[in-house]
């Protein structure tokens, strides 16, 4: 089944910043699958990583630069609501600054579903809900040529 996709939409986790999610036991996605089951999300038909049984977002991006999948781009995902159908979701793990791995990684990501999914626009979660989600806004990191945004790199990866 293919979708029509025309957002991109870009999550924080609202973890600490600059400090992996993923673990020796877990990884980030792991992490996130395990918050949304907490909340009652459930995946109905997974297409990829079946043991994933509630994540929400399509992909997650933690603080080493890893990218890591969640619900299959074919699949609805449970992440910015009355938009699920249309969208695909990111989750950046940290909340308001983010390492250069994770911006290089957010970069790449971005552009490869914008090449894949040609009607599909970049925003921020909070601009179809009341939250600071994602710690930064979307639209001016477009505009700015998709680098990192001033105030918003974590000081430690400068």
């Amino acid at each position: 089944m293919s979708r029509f996709i025309d957002l991109i939409v870009i999550h924080c986790a609202a973890s600490p910043d600059g400090h992996l999610l993923g673990n020796a036991r877990e990884t980030a996605a792991q992490v996130i699958d395990r918050w949304h089951a907490e909340r009652g999300f459930h995946r109905a038909h997974p297409s990829i990583n079946p043991e994933l049984t509630a994540i929400g977002y399509h992909y997650v991006i933690d603080c080493d630069g890893t990218v890591l999948t969640g619900r299959g781009e074919e699949e609805i995902g449970a992440h910015v609501e009355g938009h699920n159908a249309n969208s695909l979701g990111i989750c950046m793990v940290g909340t308001r600054c983010f390492t250069a791995a994770q911006w290089l990684a957010l970069h790449d990501l971005a552009a490869r579903l914008q090449d894949n999914y040609r009607n599909a626009t970049l925003h921020g979660h909070r601009e179809y809900a009341n939250k600071e989600c994602p710690g930064f806004d979307v639209a001016d990191w477009v505009t700015g040529g998709c680098v990192p945004l001033c105030g918003h790199l974590f000081p430690e990866s400068v």
